[in-house]
């Protein structure tokens, strides 16, 4: 990343084999990179090791009125097959109801008993055939064999759809200012204070966590971003407080005629569309990128999933744990204990956010593209795609030092008085902060200010 990161000697923070501080320097190093092609500005936008460390840990850090946040649910984690471990997900009620449904259990005891007394693979696919999340935790090898695990490594982490290059690799990003038109008086001189992306509007569906990373932190640049959720399926509290600074929220049913129509005035007037669901889940409203870049031609369209556009699980739902345990991490994290082997975990959701400053840097670099064509473009990212990414960087073996000091700020909000780590970006210098707390969930009208 050039002079956008600091010293790869100051950034061994987590234990583990694989090198997750420098996916995670290099991908908010794309974010930075693509801010500095945005605004004609080399080494405007920068990063650090502290930065970078507490942002990965976001939720870790966010105290709301004084409370931990709750993690995972009860029901989510590695469970014991017949054969092996699979990776259950049940922290949405309706995830966990299709889960019990698919197993035919009532309590986390029967769920232990049924899945006891099947594999992996039989577990992994009838929780799958109900529309429930779960993934057998797979060796490294046995996921490079399966027909899924060769489609997650094909393509370039950030694949372009239709534009003039085929997309952007954790490693392009000292060129991305030639893939942009190479300009270098484009917006903001290096010395002005305005934050780059005031003015930009840009419409939020997404979840979870690698999708409102992203849009968090075009927020923190002072874009404007309208977050609609479905009312029927609200996001966690917890995890909608932690995403949410500098947003606008709106719960709408897009289903209904009436919001429909809101929803394209929206689009005529949006800059940048990011989408966060299932490949074809958005389609009956529009919001496909073919359909989106022949509706409204200006609009930069980033797209991320789980799995990614091909192979057998592109349609499927998936979160990084599951990306995890699928793709042979939870199998290298693995440890003895007091009850013998068990899979385990990356020390930090780093898949959702490398995939998340990875959408940011997308959204950029097609908003610096259309400065050029006058014309928007799309873009799509996986994380599954992102794990590959991890995979492919040489392996860590120096030990941890202490975590960065990870610069606590407060502020007052709805939920509470908030403690939070800042944006993960300096600018000119000055560490970035988010223009607003978190808003009441549902608290905005389905339009733009």
């Amino acid at each position: 990343m050039g002079a956008a990161v600091d010293a790869p000697s100051a950034r061994r923070w987590w234990a583990g084999p694989l090198d997750v501080e420098r996916l995670a320097l290099q991908s908010v190093g794309a974010a930075a990179e693509a801010l500095n092609v945005y605004t004609g500005s080399p080494g405007r936008f920068t990063t650090t090791s502290a930065l970078v460390a507490a942002a990965f840990d976001s939720f870790g850090h966010l105290r709301i009125g004084g409370r931990t946040l709750q993690g995972f649910a009860p029901l989510s984690g590695f469970r014991r097959t017949g054969d092996g471990w699979v990776r259950l997900h049940a922290n949405y009620p309706h995830h966990e109801q299709r889960l019990l449904r698919a197993l035919g259990a009532t309590t986390a005891t029967e769920v232990d008993a049924a899945l006891r007394s099947t594999t992996s693979a039989e577990a992994e696919a009838v929780i799958q055939e109900h529309a429930g999340i779960a993934a057998a935790v797979r060796t490294r090898s046995e996921w490079l064999a399966s027909d899924m695990g060769r489609a997650a490594r094909t393509g370039p982490w950030i694949a372009r759809d239709g534009g003039r290059m085929s997309g952007w690799g954790l490693q392009d990003f000292p060129a991305a200012k030639a893939a942009a038109g190479g300009k270098d008086n484009i917006g903001d001189s290096g010395g002005s204070t305005a934050l780059p992306l005031a003015g930009i509007r840009v419409l939020d569906l997404t979840r979870v966590i690698a999708g409102p990373v992203a849009t968090r932190l075009l927020a923190a640049l002072r874009a404007d971003v309208l977050r609609i959720e479905p009312p029927a399926l609200p996001e966690i509290t917890d995890q909608f407080v932690d995403t949410a600074f500098g947003k606008r929220s709106v719960a709408a049913d897009l289903g209904l005629q009436s919001n429909r129509q809101r929803l394209q005035d929206l689009l005529a007037d949006a800059d940048v569309v990011v989408t966060g669901y299932r490949p074809a889940a958005l389609d009956r409203f529009g919001l496909n990128p073919r359909d989106l870049a022949a509706a409204y031609p200006r609009l930069a369209v980033v797209t991320l999933d789980s799995w990614g556009g091909a192979g057998p699980w592109s349609g499927l739902r998936g979160f990084d744990s599951i990306v995890q345990a699928a793709s042979g991490i939870a199998h290298l994290y693995g440890r003895e204990d007091d009850g013998g082997w068990r899979p385990g975990a990356l020390p930090v959701q780093a898949l959702d956010h490398a995939t998340g400053y990875g959408v940011a840097a997308a959204a950029v670099l097609l908003l610096a593209e259309r400065r050029q064509t006058g014309t928007g473009g799309a873009a799509q990212l996986s994380l599954a795609r992102t794990a590959e990414e991890l995979f492919s960087l040489p392996p860590n073996t120096t030990d941890p030092a202490a975590l960065p000091d990870p610069g606590y700020r407060s502020m007052e909000s709805t939920y509470g008085k908030l403690r939070y780590v800042p944006p993960p970006l300096l600018m000119s210098g000055r560490t970035l902060d988010y223009p607003s707390a978190p808003p009441a969930y549902g608290s905005s009208a389905l339009t733009w200010t």
